[in-house]
């Protein structure tokens, strides 16, 4: 999920944090745009530069997911008022925030490690030899508070887009349901679009707070606060447009990479339906 928030391809991730932090307006501007970014990381650094950094966030992935579709199913559970009553739109949003608080323990410190490695790769420099060195120097040198600096960003970014994305996507589900007809014998492409159109809600709102936790988590110590003044230096420097670096990069593939994300879910939860329908 928002993995970076839901289901972005390694590509992306790298595309997206590169826009998000490359030089600001007033300066040299080092990509135009998504394409220009991919041809230039893959001239000067080859096919595996699109990979940097993504050791860290590629470990947490499953885990991540798990925890963030337990998170959403806890939520539920824990508004349920009567068995088999259905939750209001409202009880599902907030289900979803619960899933974004979840994930963040994992996402935090992975993307804090793949920010600084994605950075450091396009400026040419090396300070951190992996993911693990990243982290074990981090922690040696000022904590496991730098190893979760940016964590009331990510916060911020998840807890609200989480609870939009799965509301979307139940809504979704409910409105594209034939009457008569059960949510759960939904076809495939109905739950493929509503997974799509959830990831891409997602973005709308997560995008914003994504930018201003990519430029923070990358900055050296001490030149933000906080999320006030990250926010306030992209506006005097870039304008609004800001909050919105890397669009193209992460609505490429917000669609099919979130309808993929949800219809595995489905299928996987009717395997195990199957297999222990008692569980």
């Amino acid at each position: 999920m928002s993995a970076t928030p839901p289901c972005l391809s390694v590509t992306e991730q790298q595309m997206l944090v590169r826009l998000q932090t490359q030089p600001k307006a007033a300066q040299y501007v080092l990509y135009t745009g998504t394409y220009d970014c991919l041809r230039k990381t893959v001239s000067k650094e080859g096919i595996l530069g699109l990979y940097k950094g993504m050791g860290a966030p590629l470990a947490g992935v499953a885990p991540m997911m798990a925890i963030s579709f337990f998170g959403f199913g806890l939520g539920k559970q824990l508004q349920q008022t009567a068995s088999g009553k259905p939750l209001t739109y409202h009880q599902i949003f907030l289900s979803g925030c619960l899933a974004g608080v979840f994930t963040t323990v994992i996402v935090a410190p992975g993307e804090r490690i793949k920010c600084l490695l994605q950075v450091q790769s396009s400026g040419g420099r090396s300070k951190y030899a992996g993911p693990l060195d990243c982290a074990v120097r981090l922690y040696k040198e000022q904590g496991i508070r730098s190893v979760y600096k940016g964590t009331v960003l990510t916060l911020i970014r998840d807890v609200p887009s989480s609870g939009l994305y799965f509301l979307t996507y139940e809504y979704l589900k409910d409105f594209l349901t034939p009457e008569g007809q059960s949510v759960s014998q939904l076809s495939t492409p109905r739950i493929l679009l509503a997974g799509g159109v959830a990831g891409i809600l997602n973005w709308v709102i997560a995008l914003p707070p994504d930018v201003l936790k990519s430029n923070f988590q990358t900055a050296a110590d001490g030149k933000y606060r906080g999320l006030v003044d990250v926010l306030r230096a992209l506006l005097r420097e870039e304008g609004p447009k800001a909050l919105y670096k890397g669009f193209n990069a992460v609505f490429l593939r917000a669609f099919p990479a979130n309808a993929a994300c949800f219809l595995g879910f489905e299928v996987a939860l009717k395997g195990l339906n199957l297999l222990a329908p008692s569980w």
